[in-house]
């Protein structure tokens, strides 16, 4: 049975990972900053005997690496850096920027998912598919950045990018693979209620992405949910 690793699974994308996981007959490892508040979530147990909760905060790296020393015997097919922030909040623009805030996103977005990626590292060598995915968006992208604002938002995903990319070639010596993901602009708490791609349908896509994953042809790249580039 394979085995996933999900952060920020308790709404959004990540819940609907989850979900979709659990159909699959998955083995689902949910992480979330509060378990106990996270009620949809802890639902999914009772339909999945196969997911399992675990606490995390990925702002934490000292919490990561205890949960990694906790979870050392596992396998990790798939680790999927979901959690994410926005930072770019109203008033929150050049002239009025908030550089605590932007520290603190650039933490969440760009740096944990490099720590995640080292601290569970000997579970996804152990795996069969080994495979590290990164959430991205095509805010990320300098060519199509045509409109400006969203200064945080936009440079921390930027930043996630560039450290994948490189992640994506000192690991492929090791059999290792990465995927930076575009999920598309789907109606989430940061997307909105206006977004007009599915949950469903953007998760569907991005797991057919992973199932055809091939490490000569794909790590490294900037996908969107139908496996088309995106532009860096």
């Amino acid at each position: 049975m394979p085995t996933v690793f999900i952060t920020g699974a308790n709404r959004g994308l990540g819940l609907e990972f989850c979900r979709q996981y659990g159909e699959a007959d998955w083995r689902i490892l949910a992480t979330c900053r509060d378990p106990q508040t996270a009620h949809e979530l802890n639902s999914l147990t009772e339909r999945y005997p196969n997911l399992s909760i675990h606490a995390l905060d990925v702002a934490d790296f000292s919490a990561i690496d205890r949960l990694a020393d906790a979870l050392a015997g596992e396998a990790i097919d798939v680790l999927l850096c979901n959690a994410g922030i926005f930072g770019d909040h109203d008033g929150i623009r050049f002239g009025s920027l908030d550089y605590e805030r932007w520290l603190e996103a650039f933490v969440i977005n760009a740096s944990a998912p490099v720590k995640l990626a080292e601290a569970f590292l000997s579970q996804v060598k152990r795996s069969d598919r080994r495979l590290i995915v990164a959430m991205s968006t095509w805010y990320a992208s300098i060519a199509d950045n045509t409109d400006g604002g969203s200064i945080i938002y936009r440079s921390t995903k930027a930043g996630l990018n560039a450290a994948m990319k490189s992640l994506s070639i000192d690991l492929r010596d090791q059999g290792i693979g990465v995927l930076i993901m575009h999920p598309g602009w789907v109606p989430t708490d940061m997307g909105g209620p206006d977004a007009p791609i599915d949950r469903v349908d953007s998760i569907v896509g991005m797991r057919s992405v992973f199932d055809s994953f091939s490490l000569e042809r794909h790590s490294g790249q900037f996908l969107d949910f139908e496996g088309s580039s995106v532009r860096w």
